[in-house]
């Protein structure tokens, strides 16, 4: 699954590799329910960072807010060149709309057209969105299918696909906008174990490339063994970060160890 153009990939991380992301004072409410506290990290370019901790911990919502898919309440977030500072209201829709067009994001369920071919799907934001030439975008289509391991499936419709085949093109879809950072909400979350495996292993393929990611996921092994980051959230906050080693290896605060011996070690 990693044959892919020089075009469709990124360059390696290296170890002085600048700050792609950077989140400050991030906050976010719905009604009386304060979700995010004030969130502050940083996600170096090319790496990959995941978010675990409990349900309810604000995870997906940090994850949502760095798309704006819930615009926060208040803090800075910058990606690339483009800052937005969200303390500002009302934020200019022009400028949401630059600041989504950075990230590319892959959900929990496969949100698939069901009317729509695999390829079709992929093609669907290009054309629609950033109004490229349908010639082109076939041609990259094609390419990404390939990079998933999905190349025979061009033609098909979502309903002939397993799940774990439909979250794959849901990541050639995402890939085919050329984002500068990747998201993935527990995109595991809603397979059958069986198939979890080979979603896995085309996210490990992306970070290999150098492509810049942001996973909120319940697969601790995934993170021990990808991730460049681990931050772990609870109760609106992010308690601890730093790297697989230091946070789910040899993890500081109570309530991470908490945390991980009921999910490492449940019985």
């Amino acid at each position: 699954m990693t044959d892919t153009h020089a075009s469709l990939s990124k360059s390696a991380p290296t170890p002085s590799a600048p700050d792609l992301v950077t989140v400050s004072g991030l906050q976010k409410s719905f009604g009386d329910n304060h979700v995010l506290r004030g969130i502050d990290f940083t996600v170096p370019s090319g790496s990959v960072t995941t978010i675990i901790g409990p349900s309810g911990s604000g995870k997906t919502t940090i994850l949502r807010c760095l798309n704006a898919l819930d615009v926060p309440d208040a803090g800075e977030i910058t990606i690339g060149d483009g800052a937005v500072d969200f303390s500002a209201r009302p934020v200019p829709r022009t400028l949401l709309k630059r600041y989504q067009a950075q990230s590319g994001m892959v959900f929990q369920g496969h949100n698939l057209f069901p009317h729509k071919t695999v390829i079709e799907n992929i093609l669907e934001g290009p054309l629609i969105v950033q109004k490229r030439g349908r010639d082109e975008l076939v041609v990259e289509a094609e390419e990404l299918l390939r990079q998933v391991g999905l190349a025979e499936k061009r033609d098909q419709y979502p309903h002939q696909l397993s799940g774990g085949q439909q979250q794959r093109v849901g990541i050639a879809r995402a890939l085919a906008l050329k984002p500068l950072l990747m998201l993935f909400d527990e995109p595991t979350s809603a397979l059958d174990p069986e198939l979890v495996g080979e979603v896995l292993e085309v996210m490990r393929d992306l970070a290999t490339q150098g492509w810049t990611m942001v996973v909120v996921t319940h697969e601790i092994r995934f993170a021990q063994k990808v991730a460049n980051q681990v931050l772990f959230a609870d109760g609106g906050t992010v308690l601890e970060k730093g790297t697989p080693a230091e946070v789910i290896g040899n993890p500081k605060h109570a309530r991470t160890k908490q945390f991980l011996r009921r999910l490492l070690d449940p019985v």
